[in-house]
């Protein structure tokens, strides 16, 4: 691996988004700025895995700047994480905006990310991260089709659907997937718990309201 100061930084930028990398030693600092949703999904991958490529020891991302992140862009931070497992290198989150650390707290994966273990000097066994990350991986589907059961029932865009589980995730303390799971499961005839379904159908209500307010 060359030398960091004969590694250039990078920056790629898209529509909605932008990936600013430059070395740091061993590793790479990567900064990305914009909106990680449907949109930017392969541009993104693609700029993080060349990150990755790049170094030795892995990458320090900083998501202070994204101002929106839907599963999506989720599933690229957990392949990524995943694939860089598998080489032996490590993606460690820096600093992130509210509404990332909103979304990966509630899909329980804000601790695989994040360099607590590092600051005690150990490191944790490779087998349990990777147990942790393919577990979050498995909720991806669930969120997915519950995204989809609002998108068909209320006629909302995926932003909106993905606003109202994290709203209604929120507001009755249930993990998301479990919120996924119910929405789901409803279509299949067991009926969401009245205070859940009170909370999806307030959120449906104040996100239309918003939609219809910003088209006027």
């Amino acid at each position: 691996m060359p030398e960091s100061e004969d590694r250039p930084s990078a920056t790629v930028g898209r529509p909605g988004l932008a990936v600013h990398t430059r070395p740091d030693g061993s590793r790479a600092h990567v900064a990305v700025s914009g909106e990680l949703g449907l949109g930017v999904g392969e541009g993104l991958r693609a700029a993080l895995r060349t990150a990755l490529a790049g170094t030795d020891d892995g990458i320090d991302l900083d998501l202070s700047e994204v101002a929106f992140c839907d599963c999506s862009g989720l599933n690229i931070l957990l392949a990524l994480r995943e694939q860089a497992l598998g080489e032996g290198k490590s993606v460690v989150l820096r600093a992130v905006s509210p509404i990332v650390e909103r979304l990966l707290t509630l899909t329980g994966t804000l601790s695989m990310l994040t360099p607590a273990v590092e600051q005690t000097g150990d490191r944790p066994e490779l087998g349990v991260e990777v147990v942790q990350l393919r577990r979050a991986m498995q909720t991806r589907p669930t969120i997915d089709l519950a995204r989809g059961v609002l998108m068909a029932s209320f006629g909302l865009s995926p932003e909106d659907a993905w606003e109202v589980l994290v709203a209604v995730s929120q507001h009755t303390n249930t993990k998301l997937h479990r919120l996924a799971d119910g929405l789901v499961e409803a279509v299949q005839g067991d009926p969401l718990p009245e205070p859940l379904r009170r909370e999806v159908a307030a959120a449906v209500a104040r996100v239309s309201a918003a939609g219809a307010k910003r088209a006027d």
